[in-house]
């Protein structure tokens, strides 16, 4: 991971992890209910709020649930839209995105809302990079793979896709996706129903 990378992911978890922090005391959630509720250690939760740790996509989405947000809260817009446009168009500079420090992960919010039926993310999988255990969708989803190459581990399959390959997941189905390239990105556009 380039230095300016590790960075930017630098403070977005620390970004994160103090809205993390200041939510779970604003709702009155302790440390140790958080942990417990998440099947993590305090400590754990405490650096995820200084912003030292990790923190992937599946426990990002425990906190969210636990705080009682839905996850795209934590997503920043560098540009907020213009009002006549909130709900229907997502400029590329207004973007909201979500930088997974340690991960390698960047995702980016395609649809002006998470609470729709229909969210579009674009993912970008640097040099290395897997979305960890094999999560379990709530939904469905599909994916594009808009350059460069991914492994995608479904139940126990396992199938590599190129550039202009798709693939959809049904909620039944455990997941987990890698960057097998060494300088490369994969970058994946998402569409997903359902909880997210």
């Amino acid at each position: 991971m380039s230095k300016q990378r590790k960075d930017s992911a630098d403070r977005e978890n620390l970004r994160i992890g103090r809205q993390i922090r200041d939510l779970r005391k604003a709702k009155g959630v302790t440390l140790v209910e958080m942990a417990e509720r998440i099947q993590r250690s305090v400590g754990y939760i405490s650096q995820v709020e200084r912003g030292v740790s990790a923190l992937p996509v599946p426990v990002l989405q425990s906190i969210s649930e636990v705080l009682g947000v839905q996850i795209s809260w934590f997503f920043h817009a560098e540009n907020e839209a213009p009002i006549e446009e909130l709900n229907h168009i997502v400029r590329r500079e207004s973007r909201r995105s979500l930088n997974f420090a340690g991960t390698g992960i960047r995702e980016e919010l395609l649809s002006p809302r998470l609470s729709g039926q229909l969210k579009m993310i674009l993912t970008s999988f640097a040099p290395g990079a897997q979305s960890g255990a094999s999560r379990q969708l709530k939904g469905e989803e599909g994916g594009l793979i808009q350059s460069g190459r991914l492994e995608l581990q479904i139940g126990d399959k396992v199938f590599m896709l190129n550039s202009g390959d798709s693939f959809t997941l049904t909620g039944e189905d455990t997941y987990r996706a890698y960057n097998p390239s060494e300088t490369e990105d994969a970058i994946v556009i998402w569409a997903i129903t359902g909880g997210y």
